[in-house]
């Protein structure tokens, strides 16, 4: 079978927005927190950063809610609610490298800071590219994420972080493996329950929504 080049680059770019799904996201998350909490130096850094990715999450969370529950949105930069995968790879991963990097790198979070902004910065772009999301939707993401972990990192500054070899091991399989094994995460379909739940709506508004009544309202 033979397939053509805008094939294959869509089925790349699906296999890269799931880098930044919840389900395999949080649990990378998890343990980088275990790892953290059980060394009283960084326990302080492990709280902080799970009350601010907790945070994160209900601002994105809500921004969707509102839009799909009451239609709140901004039609000019299609904007519909913040993008989850964005926010959470620009929360998670920077700091995620920091921790399993910078031991072998003597301390230096520059690089895998870089390497982790780097990768939320790739799984934005994917989500324009599936077309779930617009560009102001995942530069909201971003912003969220990114302030949540620079937050982190300032802390991070302050922390010794001693890492068993293991550990970025186990993490480094579970995110190599999980994109192919997981179903694609239920989030979403759980947040558009709940905005319909809260407005009591039957249907959720929609981005043809959101345009069509910026169309009606042109002179």
């Amino acid at each position: 079978m033979i397939f053509s080049l805008p094939t294959v680059t869509f089925h790349m770019w699906q296999l890269l927005t799931r880098l930044g799904e919840a389900q395999i996201l949080i649990p990378a998350a998890a343990i980088t927190l275990l790892v953290l909490f059980v060394q009283a130096p960084t326990r302080r850094l492990a709280l902080s950063w799970m009350a601010l990715i907790v945070t994160a999450a209900f601002i994105t969370t809500a921004s969707k809610v509102a839009f799909m529950g009451w239609g709140i949105g901004w039609a000019a930069v299609n904007f519909t609610g913040v993008s989850g995968h964005a926010m959470f790879a620009a929360a998670i991963y920077p700091l995620l490298l920091v921790t399993f990097l910078s031991a072998p790198l003597r301390g230096d979070h520059r690089l895998p800071a870089a390497l982790g902004f780097a990768l939320a910065l790739i799984v934005g772009v994917s989500r324009v590219k599936v077309g779930a999301h617009s560009w102001s939707e995942v530069f909201a993401g971003w912003a969220v994420g990114g302030a949540v972990c620079m937050v982190a990192l300032a802390m991070c500054h302050k922390s010794t972080l001693r890492i068993k070899p293991i550990v970025p091991v186990v993490l480094l399989a579970w995110m190599t493996v999980m994109p192919f094994q997981l179903h694609a995460s239920p989030t979403h379909a759980l947040v558009v329950r709940l905005a319909m739940t809260m407005s009591g709506n039957e249907t959720p508004f929609t981005r043809s929504d959101l345009m069509r009544r910026q169309v009606s309202l042109l002179p």
